[in-house]
């Protein structure tokens, strides 16, 4: 594991996680969260799952259609079931929404709406152009044959103290076989794709150090998107 600290403030840490199971990394965030204090540094986890279907806290289990072995867990994030596996690019944001703003602090939907356009950012440095979709969070292809097709999902666990874990995940390189044994997101037939598919070829730390810049850049910035 290695940490890289941005030059501008405020101090927001990029933590190199590599490949990773799911729950080592769960468990890991709680405790972060759990031991943070007014003075931690925000951190952004760059991570890689092995196969694994997660559920968030209101997920409806009967859309996990055929788990395939593939190990399903229980989450506290929002949103529905989701599939995390090699060659996606997933970075989970440990960050104290009171400090991110100087008058009050930085509201959810704020924070759903920075990094949402930061994906949208990475995905336009590949000419790659993604969209938002009103009440499906998550970034979707805008254009091309493959439009309307998610390419990257967002979940988060917001607690009272203002306090954030779990993140966003960016399809690059997958087998995107096991979102069909799932209703992505608890939409039946939804489609997925990735970077791969619509003829990119990069390399999956390439797109997570790509990603991580956007992130950093919209957090940091003083602009509500």
């Amino acid at each position: 594991m290695s940490l890289i600290a941005p030059n501008h403030p405020p101090a927001l840490l990029i933590v190199q996680r590599g490949l990773e199971p799911f729950d080592v990394t769960f468990a890991a965030m709680r405790a972060f969260t759990d031991a943070r204090d007014a003075a931690t540094p925000d951190q952004l986890w760059l991570v890689e799952h092995p196969a694994v279907f997660t559920l968030g806290l209101g997920a409806d289990p009967a859309h996990v259609l055929d788990a395939h072995a593939i190990p399903v867990v229980q989450t506290d994030r929002g949103g529905e079931v989701t599939y995390h596996g090699p060659g996606q690019a997933i970075i989970y944001l440990l960050i104290d929404l009171r400090r991110r703003r100087a008058d009050g602090g930085l509201l959810v939907r704020e924070f759903v709406g920075k990094i949402e356009q930061a994906v949208i950012d990475a995905l336009a440095a590949y000419n790659l152009a993604g969209a938002r979709k009103a009440g499906a969070p998550g970034i979707y292809l805008a254009d091309g044959p493959h439009q309307g097709a998610k390419i990257a999902a967002l979940g988060l666990k917001v607690r009272t103290n203002g306090s954030t874990y779990h993140g966003v995940s960016l399809n690059v390189a997958m087998d995107l076989t096991p979102f069909g044994w799932i209703n992505p997101c608890g939409y039946p037939g939804l489609a997925t794709v990735d970077m791969r598919t619509l003829g990119v070829d990069a390399a999956l730390a390439q797109v997570h150090a790509a990603l991580a810049g956007h992130l950093t850049h919209r957090l940091n910035s003083t602009s509500l998107d």
